[in-house]
């Protein structure tokens, strides 16, 4: 019998970000990029550790607009293109660097991991979403939903309903989806606020993760602290994140990432090759970008990028066996001592953004892969569970409050609410009040009924979390102010459209085209609760 549970939670979530409209969109590349060296990547381990008898257990949200962007076949198709772009470049580059042989070495490590990736996503005929489905149905992966489009939920809790839209538009999504009604919820930013928890019961969730703090500073104050999930009055279970665990891999400054190892992220060739080279395969004006090509580690914290030596993957490789290992051991110490004050088996749940392993942290998936089998062969003190498997064999939890709470800085709700974004605010509000007043209609016809669940689509578009996140950043803010706008505008239009009852279905099978989400969306899920 092992002293407690330790639960690696991932949370993947890109934006709804895909342009029909235009021949080239800088920003689609964040999916890309995602697919090649996060989600393809983790397959990959996955599929390892089933094949080497590693009977593993992850939770990992998928949220609404990444599973509609990894089905779209427009998204699909650019993907395709994408990688074979990437593959000729790595091709290139190997040729190229003939006298380098470094580089070359590197130049050929690429074209083996694009081609893998290639492999991937011909096998599965590029659904990506079928592929993380069978690792839910065959008990290893838990797949748990999140807001609809990742709303930020306490900054609309003057408006339950369009609360309550959030949160069911995402569960009939995933239903839809996978086949099965979700059981838990990733709240978006895990910010809570109090009552929450009654819309997340009445929608048929189980549990959801917060902050650390969201538990700690609940009422009464839980006797295991962030050790155990609390039932909320409503019988909904919170888990709360472990911030132990979780800056032991999220730090760049004291965590694994940083290492000297590991892979520059910021030093990479779409910006140091020669430019009549590269430019075939940078952004089509001639504007240098990331082309996901990148030769060196880190090298040295308070180094400047030019000072940067060549990376290895084999030492990298190594290093992650050598993290993986600390990390195992840190939580087999922790969970001892836990247990040996607490009496019964605490969980450490360490969630994290799924797009740092690989992505951020090239090497994180490797970091995965080691983990769950050290975990597996080398000790006993934990058992790696999912968090709906830890409720099955944990039924009786402490009562308790959760406190408002967020992941973001200083815990509450100020990284979304500030000066760089707080304009957007009263736009959101006054489309999400119009919204309701809507969802009393009924339409007199077809092009209504279009309408009317467009306008519900560019509400839930608008409030993504994500457009305030980046405003508060200073990354791309632009396209974030556009994407706010665009949605805002057109929701707008179809209001006063619906309103004069003369609705444009032109204009309006334009708009279905560009924001295509939720086609079975109804728009009376705003109507009063």
């Amino acid at each position: 019998m092992s002293l407690g549970y330790v639960a690696l939670v991932l949370h993947a979530h890109l934006p709804f970000v895909r342009h029909p409209e235009s021949d080239y969109v800088l920003e689609e590349e964040w999916l890309y990029e995602a697919i090649t060296e996060t989600y393809a990547p983790l397959l990959m381990v996955f599929e390892g550790l089933k094949r080497d008898g590693v009977d593993f257990r992850i939770t990992m949200s998928m949220t609404p607009p990444l599973v509609s962007m990894l089905r779209d076949p427009l998204l699909q198709d650019r993907y395709d293109a994408h990688l074979a772009q990437l593959q000729e470049l790595a091709e290139k580059e190997y040729v190229h660097n003939e006298f380098n042989g470094h580089i070359r070495y590197l130049a050929e490590h690429y074209i083996n991991e694009f081609k893998a990736v290639r492999e991937l996503w011909e096998r599965y005929d590029r659904d990506l979403v079928t592929a993380f489905k069978q690792f839910q149905d065959s008990g290893n992966l838990e797949i748990i939903t999140c807001g609809a489009t990742h709303g930020y939920l306490p900054l609309m809790q003057m408006y339950p309903q369009a609360v309550w839209a959030q949160l069911q538009v995402a569960c009939e999504h995933y239903a839809q989806t996978f086949d099965q009604w979700p059981r838990g919820i990733w709240l978006p930013e895990c910010a809570y606020y109090e009552g929450l928890e009654r819309m997340v019961a009445d929608a048929g969730l189980r549990y959801f993760l917060t902050d650390g703090h969201g538990i700690l500073y609940a009422r009464p104050r839980p006797r295991y602290g962030s050790y155990a999930p609390i039932f909320t009055e409503s019988g909904v279970a919170a888990f709360g994140r472990d911030h132990e665990s979780s800056q032991q891999v999220w730090s760049s400054m004291v965590g694994y990432p940083g290492d000297p190892v590991y892979r520059e992220f910021y030093k990479d060739l779409g910006w140091e090759a020669e430019y009549e080279y590269i430019k075939p395969y940078i952004m089509p004006n001639g504007q240098r970008k990331n082309v996901g090509i990148k030769y060196h580690k880190i090298t040295a914290r308070d180094g400047g990028l030019s000072e940067k030596a060549l990376y290895d993957p084999y030492w990298a490789r190594e290093k992650t066996t050598e993290h993986a290992g600390n990390f195992m051991h840190n939580r087999q110490r922790q969970v001892e001592h836990l247990h040996g004050i607490m009496g019964r088996p605490p969980i450490v749940v360490a969630p994290y953004d799924a797009e740092l392993f690989g992505h951020w942290w090239y090497e994180g998936p490797w970091f995965i892969d080691y983990l769950y089998r050290k975990s597996w062969f080398d000790q006993n003190t934990f058992r790696m569970t999912h968090l709906a498997e830890y409720l099955q064999e944990n039924p009786t939890q402490q009562v308790c409050k959760p406190s408002q709470s967020s992941w973001g800085y200083k815990g509450f709700h100020e990284y979304w609410l500030n000066e760089t974004n707080a304009w957007v605010y009263p736009h959101l509000h006054k489309i999400a009040e119009r919204m309701i007043g809507l969802a009393t209609r009924e339409p007199e016809d077809e092009l209504q009924w279009r309408a009317l669940n467009q306008a519900a689509r560019e509400v839930l578009l608008a409030q993504s979390s994500d457009w305030a996140f980046i405003m508060r950043t200073g990354t791309m803010v632009p396209y974030a102010v556009r994407r706010t706008k665009s949605h805002v505008q057109r929701f707008t239009k179809l209001y006063e459209d619906l309103n004069a009852g003369k609705v444009d279905s032109g204009w309006l099978e334009k708009v279905e085209a560009i924001d295509n989400i939720f086609p079975e969306i109804n728009y009376r899920v705003y109507r009063p609760l």
